[in-house]
């Protein structure tokens, strides 16, 4: 029995050492991490990477379910999937394993509040955004990534891995920027 541990964040500026230190701290022998929003599994290559691996009597671990997927239907696909592989799927904060049968009813309650918060969150950024817009202070979000910087390296003949290390981002991202140019990388 393997225990994998699962960290993400869903910004390029945030941090996910903490929750990385807690997975080892765990027990986990194997940490894969990733920068991508957890609204959808649209992109989230490192989650694909350990469940296509995961083995009979396997764990996956992360920190608080919001890691996993902030979409109940997507966490309960997560779930299933590792099932299928004999694997279980436990969460730190509460701590919660589908080792059991109430885990399962947990964690679906648990997917639906989340669900419901990022709901919620959207709810107050749209409100915030629209008195912002009214009282004339709205300037948009601020870009995250150097688009040019893509684009330039890109022109100069640099391989998506080699952005992606320079513009601290994920070869994903050079991909939708080089695509929203019309300059899609070969290979």
């Amino acid at each position: 029995m393997t225990k994998i541990g699962y960290a993400r964040v869903s910004t390029i500026d945030q941090d996910f050492e903490i929750q990385q230190q807690r997975l080892r701290a765990e027990g986990c022998v194997i940490v894969r991490s990733e920068k991508v929003s957890g609204a959808s599994r649209e992109g989230r290559t490192e989650l694909a990477t350990i469940i296509e691996f995961l083995r009979e009597g396997d764990e996956l671990v992360v920190t608080r379910l919001d890691r996993l997927g902030r979409d109940t239907r997507d966490v309960l696909n997560i779930v299933h999937e590792c099932e299928q592989r004999g694997a279980f799927v436990t969460i730190l904060d509460p701590r919660v394993s589908t080792r059991g049968e109430m885990g399962h009813l947990i964690l679906t309650v648990l997917g639906m509040v989340a669900q419901m918060e990022r709901r919620f969150i959207k709810e107050r950024q749209r409100e915030g955004i629209e008195k912002a817009k009214t009282i004339g202070v709205y300037k948009g979000g601020k870009a995250r990534l150097d688009h040019e910087l893509i684009r330039r390296l890109h022109r100069e003949g640099l391989g998506a891995s080699t952005i992606a290390k320079a513009a601290s981002c994920s070869r994903m991202q050079v991909y939708r920027i080089l695509e929203k140019s019309a300059d899609v990388p070969s290979g």
